[in-house]
């Protein structure tokens, strides 16, 4: 039920929120939108490509892999160019289906011998900061009195991300050396002095995202306000 955003109910939840903050209604929203659900399928496909690749099946793997790549590309194209299709639920979402995604490839690539375990260690560190980071965010943005259903109430809109630029170039180059280590057992270069050069610049460029929220973490957070 609480995940059912109807207009009826978009309207009731209003009208109690206007009526609990004095007038002030909260900002409620569709869920349900098709960025949102591409990002729920990748979050969904993630175990699978992780068994695929600890089972060294990696042509599948692979294929799988750019299938993702193409639904975090159409998320995003969706979102920009169709309003409504656009929410505060999508700018979190969207981050966490990637790191997730990414989560369950580096610990199955360094299971399987492609990524060394140190770098995995390095970006699974940094992005559990993050997650609970945006834990914290959403803890503080919602206004009290806090409850488990408001706060789980992928309707109810408090705060929207902005990732940092150096942060979206981390990304990419993390899935760049996914995707070059998925294909080196394809493609016969596993020991290439290009794959070991791509864990030194995703370890810089992730070491440098880390440092960029450390600096300016507060202009990643736009808490909506509610109207009056």
């Amino acid at each position: 039920p609480i995940f059912l955003c109807t207009q009826q109910q978009s309207a009731d939840q209003l009208s109690a929120g206007s009526a609990a903050a004095g007038g002030s209604p909260e900002l409620y929203e569709n869920p349900w939108t098709i960025p949102n659900l591409l990002c729920v399928a990748r979050i969904s496909l993630s175990p699978y490509l992780g068994y695929l690749i600890v089972h060294e099946k990696f042509n599948l793997a692979l294929g799988l892999f750019a299938l993702a790549g193409v639904t975090d590309l159409l998320d995003g194209f969706i979102a920009r160019n169709w309003a409504n299709q656009k929410s505060a639920l999508g700018s979190a979402l969207d981050p966490l289906a990637d790191k997730i995604l990414i989560s369950f490839l580096y610990i199955s690539l360094t299971c399987a011998d492609l990524i060394p375990g140190p770098l995995t260690a390095m970006i699974l560190f940094r992005d559990a900061v993050l997650i609970a980071a945006v834990f914290y965010v959403r803890y503080q943005t919602v206004p009290p009195p806090r409850t488990l259903s408001k706060y789980f109430n992928p309707c109810y809109a408090t705060a929207q991300l902005k990732p940092t630029f150096i942060s979206k170039v981390n990304t990419a180059v993390q899935l760049v050396l996914v995707a070059a280590s998925l294909a080196a057992p394809v493609f016969h270069y596993v020991d290439s002095a290009f794959l070991q050069t791509l864990w030194y610049i995703t370890g810089l460029t992730t070491a440098a995202s880390a440092y960029s929220y450390y600096l300016y973490g507060r202009n990643t957070v736009q808490v909506l306000k509610r109207g009056k």
